[in-house]
């Protein structure tokens, strides 16, 4: 059953709310004219090495090296990441140089 127009225009209010609200809403707690409770600057320092941790886990875990291209192109484009970003120390290079040979890879080489 299509949706009404008001049906439409809700969801798009609720999901552009969400998304306000969830940007906003740290400003709003923590002022820059107070010092932030511990545990979120700890929180600071701790979450974004381990969200990479876990997108890279979940990146490799369909990987088989015993079948297929044996994980070959995924050890490859790991190994430019980290070259890149230990050379030009450069995220979005590191991981755009990465995310393009690993493509390469698999769409021309390892089919």
């Amino acid at each position: 059953m299509p949706m009404t127009p008001f049906q439409t225009l809700v969801i798009i209010v609720a999901i552009a709310s969400g998304a306000v609200i969830t940007r906003f809403l740290p400003f709003v707690v923590f002022p820059q004219s107070k010092t932030p409770p511990k545990i979120i600057l700890q929180l600071g320092k701790m979450l974004p090495a381990a969200v990479m941790g876990l997108l890279v886990v979940y990146c490799l875990k369909g990987v088989s090296l015993f079948s297929g291209s044996y994980g070959i192109p995924e050890l490859l484009a790991i190994a430019v990441i980290l070259i890149m970003h230990k050379w030009k120390n450069n995220v979005l290079l590191s991981i755009g140089s990465g995310t393009v040979l690993y493509m390469v890879l698999v769409q021309f080489i390892f089919k």
